[in-house]
């Protein structure tokens, strides 16, 4: 399989040495060699032969696997408008720990399989560098009957938080594919998605699709996956939220029998080219805490914004608020938490923190750029479970002996792009102002705030690092995670030595900030239980349900390599009606001229999937309700229907197929027709707008499509016209569309750099 003619190229710019592929760091420069090993999405029996090196760059290393030689440069970029399936790629970023992102594409004229082939970034793969040699990780299928009862509980849980979103972007046939379907230590992954054919499939053909697994299920567990399964193929359980909650209950009960040990120290530096450090942290910098004997772990990492008496007054605040928080919340005994009622708890501190920093600036009299802030990211391990928030870029990591995983999604212009389905993540990067922020702790009310939070399931010892970007900013954790950071589990180092190494790293490879890592070092004992655990399917279930409030933020984040980010704030946020939803559903952003900040994330009633959704949320999401099905006769405020015909002599003026709609009133008519009522809506956005010449509201930017006049901000439409103009009303697992954007002043960031 070798080729001896291969070689790795070093990224360094100035230098771009060969070495050899079993090099980890350039013999020249020293420049650490990443191996951007990809997976080839292509219809042939394979991508070319063992050794083959194609395009000039990437190496055959078996049937679909690549790796590419030249990592320095940029891959090709497919027209994503002509591309279509990339979209659902790209959208599905925020579960980038099970479902791969595009790398680029390679275009071969001849082989097995000429033409444009999709490339994959991080397959899941066993690799030996030595040789280098890969193997695909096993199928689910496969490694099911050797893992333990835990982990088989915890590789449905995942299933089970990811069919949803996935069945958003049709692809959800993914999930009932064993051969995509791979297990890498604990995480569920996927080598590629596939595409659901005219008929999507439903609960009942994954209860069938996980019945299969039951004769090799651990006995302990045995009748709880049958059972599970049967209540699926039944219709017992007709929703993801449900299903979740079970699954919660037997992991609760398998979790009796996992006793975890608990470390966390933490470091924070100056750095060599700051006179002040605005980061903060918890526990205090240089302190080793333990779970046992301490009944609480926390792992809090804050890097401030607003320069000398701004950033490290905000970071210290949101600090000490969270912490006041937090104890009040590990009061209550495990076995008395409700997942999803400690996620809400941890985002309500974090927005107690963040008014508490927004009251300081009112009370200072802090305006526009003055304004001081902070990211945030923290953990929290309690029980079998780790709990992470974040805001901003500041970072988790998940290290396992299986990989590191970046956990958290940057609150940045790039990611959003992503999200979008405008670019593909290595390209997002390179554009001006990628970096800028899009909210932070303090720039306003926490209306306008929206942390986003998840859990893990732990089921085998890990490290999770919490940093600021003094450390993670040019992929210094990638680079560094497995001479670092590894070497704690394997038990050849402590985290005290690794957290001091971590901050030097920081301050000699980027030098340009202040850094501080938190490590959260979780170690597992776990034995299988004796007892039978069976599962408790709820006879009737009424949903909880959550607003879906499309707002924009009141803030826009200015950055740079040099200095540090600096806020642009707006006036007040435009708010637009509110959208029950039962479950999570993906999010669509708008991406208009400038910098904006449009933030929309659904929470399942049992919790968020174990990596974050879009970084929205309401804060009391405790109304229960019964769920409903969506239809023409009973529109309410706030729901949004896509037309599709085209809709004319509305205001003069015509709406295109695909137009979206929010209901903003429903209006029963005088005249006694069967014509009971008429319908005001608001047209939203989509992709393809532009500001309109003149508005009422130059914050507001409605519809406006390409080469055609402006569409109306509103319309009325009554019962026959929805009718007749073949709307369809968007149920809870469909796209939500684009509603209003705001578009902020243009300030220039100030010049941050010491006095």
């Amino acid at each position: 399989m070798e080729n001896d003619a291969a070689t790795l190229y070093c990224p360094n710019e100035n230098c771009q040495a060969a070495n050899p592929l079993t090099h980890k760091f350039c013999q020249r420069c020293s420049t650490p060699l990443p191996k951007n090993y990809l997976w080839a999405v292509v219809d042939g029996p394979s991508v070319g032969s063992p050794g083959q090196i194609l395009a000039d760059r990437y190496l055959v290393l078996d049937k679909f696997v690549l790796l590419d030689t030249k990592p320095g440069l940029l891959a090709l970029t497919p027209e994503l408008d002509n591309f279509q399936p990339l979209k659902a790629y790209l959208r599905l970023i925020p579960y980038r720990l099970h479902v791969p992102q595009v790398y680029g594409v390679l275009f071969v004229a001849d082989g097995p399989s000429p033409g444009e082939i999709l490339l994959l970034e991080k397959p899941p793969l066993l690799v030996d560098d030595t040789i280098p040699q890969v193997h695909l990780c096993s199928e689910l299928t496969t490694a099911w009957r050797d893992a333990t009862s835990m982990r088989q509980l915890n590789w449905l849980w995942q299933i089970a938080h990811l069919w949803q979103p996935l069945a958003s972007e049709g692809v959800a046939s993914s999930l009932l594919d064993s051969y995509v379907l791979r297990v890498e230590g604990s995480l569920v992954r996927l080598l590629d998605l596939r595409f659901d054919t005219a008929t999507s499939p439903e609960l009942p053909q994954l209860g069938e699709f996980w019945q299969q697994l039951v004769s090799n299920t651990k006995p302990a567990i045995t009748q709880f996956v049958a059972q599970v399964s049967l209540s699926l193929i039944q219709g017992e359980m007709n929703s993801t939220d449900q299903l979740i909650t079970v699954l919660d209950q037997g992991l609760a009960q398998l979790g009796r029998s996992q006793t975890p040990t608990i470390k966390i120290i933490t470091k924070t530096d100056t750095g060599p080219s700051r006179q002040r450090n605005e980061d903060a942290c918890s526990p205090s910098s240089g302190t080793l805490i333990s779970k046992p004997p301490q009944p609480t772990a926390l792992a809090i990492v804050c890097d401030g914004i607003g320069g000398h008496e701004g950033g490290n007054v905000a970071s210290n605040l949101a600090i000490e608020t969270i912490q006041q928080q937090v104890q009040q919340l590990t009061k209550v005994p495990y076995d008395h938490i409700d997942p999803s009622l400690l996620l809400d708890d941890l985002e309500k501190a974090v927005a107690i923190a963040n008014d508490k920093i927004s009251q300081r600036n009112d009370s200072e009299n802090r305006q526009g750029r003055q304004r001081m802030g902070t990211t945030l990211v923290m953990a929290l391990p309690v029980a079998h479970e780790m709990y992470i928030t974040h805001v901003g870029d500041s970072r988790a990591y998940w290290i396992t002996r299986h990989g590191c995983y970046q956990v958290t999604l940057d609150d940045d212009v790039a990611s959003r792009e992503v999200r979008l389905g405008y670019a593909i993540y290595r390209e997002a990067v390179q554009q001006s102002a990628a970096g800028s922020l899009v909210q932070a702790l303090g720039m306003g009310s926490s209306t306008s705030l929206h942390p986003t939070s998840g859990r893990f399931m732990l089921d085998e010892d890990a490290v999770f690092l919490l940093t600021s970007d003094g450390l993670s900013d040019f992929d210094r954790v990638e680079e560094y995670w497995e001479t670092e950071i590894l070497p704690i589990l394997v038990g050849e180092t402590n985290i005290v030595n690794v957290a001091d190494r971590l901050v030097e790293i920081a301050n000699t490879k980027n030098g340009h900030d202040n850094v501080t890592v938190a490590l959260v070092h979780y170690q597992v004992q776990y034995w299988e239980p004796e007892i039978t655990i069976k599962a408790v399917i709820p006879e009737s279930y009424s949903a909880k349900t959550v607003d879906l409030t499309s707002r924009t933020t009141d803030t826009t984040l200015l950055g740079s390599s040099n200095h540090k980010t600096q806020v642009i704030p707006e006036t007040e946020p435009v708010k637009t009606s509110s959208l029950p939803l039962q479950w999570i559903v993906p999010l669509i952003f708008v991406v208009a001229a400038g910098s904006l900040g449009i933030f929309v994330k659904l929470r399942s009633p049992s919790g968020l999937f174990p990596i974050f959704s879009n970084p929205i949320q309401t804060l009391n999401p405790t109304t229960e309700a019964t769920p409903i099905t969506r239809s023409l006769a009973n529109l309410s405020p706030g729901w949004v229907i896509k037309t599709n015909k085209q809709i004319s002599s509305v205001n003069k003026q015509s709406l295109p197929p695909g137009t979206f709609l929010e209901v903003i009133e429903k209006r029963s008519n005088l005249k006694p027709t069967s014509l009971d009522f008429s319908v005001s809506m608001r047209v939203c956005a989509n992709k393809s707008t532009q500001t309109p010449a003149n508005t009422n509201n130059p914050r507001v930017i409605p519809l406006v499509p390409l080469n055609s006049k402006p569409l109306p901000e509103t319309v009325l439409l009554n019962f026959s016209q929805l009718k007749s103009f073949a709307v369809s009303v968007l149920q809870s697992d469909e796209p939500n569309p684009y509603r209003t954007v705001t578009q902020p002043p243009v300030i220039q960031p100030p010049d941050t750099s010491p006095t």
